[in-house]
């Protein structure tokens, strides 16, 4: 239901997109990671019902937990109310997100687009060295990529794929600034 609502928002709204950048923004809105946050925003955690080990946990702030919670919801509406209310729902808390990440679409996946110019540059990949700190139900990542030997872009997340991508972003950055300047001259 959640894919379907979303790709039809996408392909509504986003005609001028081609087919590729159509399922780079639904991915950019069905994950984990952004149905986690909208739960968050919603206040769903403290509405849940959780056995006691993992509401000691800290179950009710747990992303994987929040975001299927947030599934559940739209699930249960779509079996109470339809198709029609179920993508209201999703077109009210996902479509400002969609609309965030349609103006900033090209700059969604900075691991590949990083990938890329270190593949020009340097003819060789980015590597990530990930590192990790908290209790397990609380886990914060720190990502380093490396490029050609040195440290090009360190990021942090509440996962491994956040924390990547924002080393990837500081790096490509540092890196696209230098190429783009000696082009220039």
């Amino acid at each position: 239901m959640l894919g379907w609502a979303v790709a039809a928002m996408a392909y509504r709204d986003y005609t001028e997109l081609a087919e590729g950048k159509l399922t780079d923004l639904r991915k950019s809105v069905v994950n984990a990671t952004t149905l986690a946050q909208v739960a968050q925003e919603i206040e769903l955690g403290p509405c849940l019902l959780l056995g006691r080990g993992e509401a000691a946990a800290g179950g009710r702030t747990k992303p994987s937990i929040l975001s299927d919670a947030l599934e559940a919801v739209f699930g249960a509406v779509y079996l109470d109310g339809g198709n029609e209310a179920a993508r209201t729902l999703i077109e009210r808390l996902l479509g400002p997100r969609m609309k965030a990440a349609a103006d900033r679409l090209d700059r969604l996946d900075y691991k590949t687009v990083l990938q890329e110019l270190t593949a020009r540059l340097f003819e060789t990949a980015p590597v990530y060295v990930i590192s990790e700190t908290g209790p397990d139900h609380q886990k914060n990542f720190t990502a380093t990529v490396i490029v050609s030997g040195k440290a090009a872009g360190v990021g942090e997340g509440r996962s491994k794929k956040l924390a990547e991508q924002a080393a990837a972003e500081q790096a490509w950055h540092a890196l696209s600034q230098p190429a783009s300047e000696s082009s220039a001259g």
